[in-house]
């Protein structure tokens, strides 16, 4: 049993009155009315305030445990409604608990699923504003729902189930601040806390936690990134799935995430130990910042975890299912705008109240620089589900005064048709931007009429976001991402391979414009292995050189293959962590990247906030030609112009399978053009040391070799004449 822990002496709290009830148990508490703000649980200095919406619930108990594993309570606190209620709030201040106690609820009224109401006194409910939640390894019990017309009550009392932890805010950042990047340098990097380090090759002390990401934070430095992006780190039931890997037998886990059920609590397998996974998450976030990185987060207000109506109850749907869902007409049923079964109702006052406290929280008490929404265009969805105008919740967040330095990108669509990209409501929110995506992997494939779209793309996707006055950096522009292939498959694979996921490939886009350039999948044939190594060149060096913020799939720098699937939301192995011995075997193509991001630091017309004007770009053909917007050709340069401190530079794509030939525009006076990149020659004359780069021969035409791409930077020429006395041959 652990010891109390002292309470110092204090004044007293005006939430506390004289009126006590003494509880039972190892643990003397006693209970006064409490307070009904703010939501959760918050140490006052005479106890703790306990506070929980429920508009429909007829009796509310707090359930006090010594720790998460303690099978019996040893307290049960029965709330009071003429005492402990005031509104739809239910509360009481308690004192003579400790901090690492653990708690839940216990939520009664009607079962009545014809009228959306699907109370069971039986569950123990976490509560939706926990900090930390412990015994997470049960997860698998009482997972199903009863059936929505079954009469009897759940006898779930008995089965162990993760509580709610009581834990410290205290934690010593050490004075070290936010980096506060601004958008325009902004480059992301987007990796799983686990993945990251889970595989044996990442030699970390903690794999697959918070702190294994500490280990690998000089590496991120030496990248270059700007910006890690997470995706979920909030708890969720990494056992929900009961497929298992139709070759192996091995049981499929719910690895991304993507199905939130704490959503203010860091996942507890990600620490090192129970308990310690909000200073674990702390201590991350403060190194990262001490190394210059922000912090990200993917978070997921569009559904729960929850499910449909066979789903398993946690929290939202014992406590007031028709407030915190959205229902169909037959409210026994969910409104499945996410594809994940239900639809949280994120305009209702109370839902919106609950997602803007959560954001405040990571923000300011976990310090993180911006969030990802998932599937954000629910969040602009209304009572009825139809997109709203002008959703309150979508203003509620750009408008905040605690978030208004926070990153916010959304990706643009969900489930059920929407499709915002370039329309999202409000001008604070960045999105992914999928047609960034598709037009470069169609161009570098090398289908015909992508000339335009590529131009567009480079030129920050005017054609998208300018039209409701955004700039290119609304755009969050990605070659990959977590959903989809990896680089290093995009150029290996003709179709997908998701078998291993158990639902017979029918899962997963095939949507992918992927080639394999001659064989699917791994091959020791040198001409393949040279071609693609080139391809994701070609993608990595666009996705840089252009206008927007870039975000890069994390192990796409060395060539991190899923085996071809595209969907790998269930493989918690060794398909989708980083094998870091793949940083040594592929260590000409994360040099590459190291350069290229180096080259995109220090050119300022890559960055700037605004759309080119007109006399900052000239478009050109191969041959000197004009460009072929429209028709079969595959070839492309335009000279790029800052200003007149500022270094120009021409770039030259060719997606053919045959040499192109292009004419040079004459550079600016008193310099010549210099080679910054060339993704069809050797390392390290690919990407060429800043400053070190080579002056392009004398003559007006440069050929480019099939499918590459070449860009020069212009340099003074007796800085460029002292590069060729000083140049060897090592890098």
């Amino acid at each position: 049993m652990a010891l109390p822990l002292a309470r110092p002496d204090c004044h007293p709290h005006p939430c506390h009155d004289d009126q006590t009830e003494p509880g039972t148990g190892p643990f003397q508490v006693s209970v006064s009315e409490g307070r009904p703000l703010p939501l959760g649980v918050h140490d006052c200095c005479d106890g703790f305030n306990f506070a929980l919406f429920s508009r429909h619930a007829t009796r509310v108990e707090i359930l006090l445990f010594e720790d998460a594993d303690s099978a019996e309570p040893y307290a049960v606190i029965d709330l009071d409604p003429a005492r402990h209620r005031t509104g739809d709030v239910w509360h009481a201040l308690v004192d003579g608990v400790h901090f690492g106690h653990a708690y839940g609820y216990r939520v009664d009224g009607r079962f009545a699923p014809e009228e959306g109401l699907r109370f069971d006194a039986g569950k123990l409910l976490l509560d939706p504003y926990a900090r930390a939640v412990g015994g997470t390894r049960y997860w698998d019990f009482g997972r199903l729902a009863r059936p929505s017309d079954a009469g009897a009550r759940d006898a779930a009392a008995a089965e162990p189930a993760p509580k709610c932890l009581l834990v410290r805010r205290r934690f010593d950042w050490q004075g070290v601040t936010r980096p506060k990047t601004s958008w325009a340098d902004t480059v992301i990097y987007e990796a799983h806390v686990r993945g990251f380090t889970a595989h044996p090759s990442a030699n970390a002390t903690a794999p697959g936690t918070f702190a294994g990401v500490v280990e690998k934070i000089p590496y991120l430095r030496s990248l270059g990134v700007t910006a890690l992006e997470l995706m979920p780190v909030h708890e969720f039931n990494q056992n929900e799935i009961a497929r298992a890997d139709p070759v192996s037998g091995q049981r499929l886990r719910n690895y991304w995430g993507y199905s939130t059920i704490g959503f203010f609590a860091p996942k507890e397998s990600y620490a090192t130990r129970p308990g310690a996974q909000v200073d674990e998450f702390k201590t991350m976030v403060r190194e990262l910042h001490r190394a210059g990185i922000e912090v990200i987060l993917d978070v997921v207000f569009n559904h729960t975890a929850e499910g449909n109506e066979l789903g398993p109850t946690f929290a939202f749907r014992g406590l007031d299912n028709p407030i915190y869902y959205l229902l169909e007409q037959d409210p026994r049923y969910y409104r499945n705008y996410s594809g994940c079964g239900n639809t949280l109702n994120c305009n209702r006052p109370v839902v919106r109240d609950f997602v803007i406290d959560c954001l405040r929280y990571w923000a300011t008490e976990m310090r993180v620089d911006g969030f990802r929404f998932d599937l954000a265009s629910i969040l602009g969805r209304g009572l009825d589900g139809n997109l709203l105008a002008n959703p309150p919740l979508l203003e509620e967040i750009a408008e905040d005064p605690v978030l208004r330095d926070a990153k916010l990108i959304a990706e643009a669509w969900d489930s059920a048709g929407a499709y915002q990209v370039g329309s999202f409501p409000g001008q604070r929110w960045s999105e992914w931007n999928p047609r960034f995506r598709d037009d470069v992997r169609r161009f570098w494939r090398g289908d015909t009429g992508m000339t335009g779209a590529l131009a567009q793309r480079l030129c920050g996707s005017a054609d998208v976001y300018q039209r409701d006055h955004k700039s290119p950096v609304n755009s969050v522009n990605f070659v990959t991402c977590h959903d989809g292939f990896t680089l290093a498959d995009l150029v290996s694979y003709a179709r997908k391979h998701n078998e291993a996921n158990g639902e017979d490939n029918r899962d997963g886009t095939s949507q992918n414009h992927s080639a394999n350039h001659g064989v699917e999948g791994p091959t020791d044939d040198a001409s393949i292995r040279a071609v693609r190594l080139r391809q994701m060149k070609n993608m990595l060096a666009t996705l840089l050189l252009s206008r927007g913020v870039p975000m890069l799939l994390g192990g796409d720098e060395f060539a991190r293959s899923q085996r071809g699937n595209n969907n790998a939301y269930c493989q918690d192995n060794e398909v989708s962590w980083h094998d870091w011995q793949l940083v040594q075997r592929n260590a000409e193509l994360l040099r590459f990247v190291r350069h290229v991001i180096a080259l995109r630091l220090r050119v300022p017309v890559l960055r700037d906030e605004s759309f080119y004007r007109g006399d900052q770009l000239r478009w050109f053909g191969a041959g000197g030609t004009e460009p072929d917007w429209d028709g079969p050709a595959r070839a492309l340069g335009c000279v790029v112009g800052g200003p007149t401190d500022d270094p120009n530079l021409c770039l030259l794509f060719s997606a053919d399978t045959v040499q192109a030939e292009f004419v040079l525009p004459i550079p600016p006076a008193g310099s010549v053009w210099c080679v910054a990149i060339d993704t069809a020659a050797d390392s390290p004359h690919d990407a060429a040391e800043f400053g070190n780069e080579l002056e392009v021969p004398a003559g007006d035409s440069r050929q480019v070799a099939p499918r590459s791409l070449v860009a020069l930077l212009s340099r003074s020429a007796v800085q460029a004449s002292s590069t060729q006395l000083t140049e060897t041959p090592d890098d």
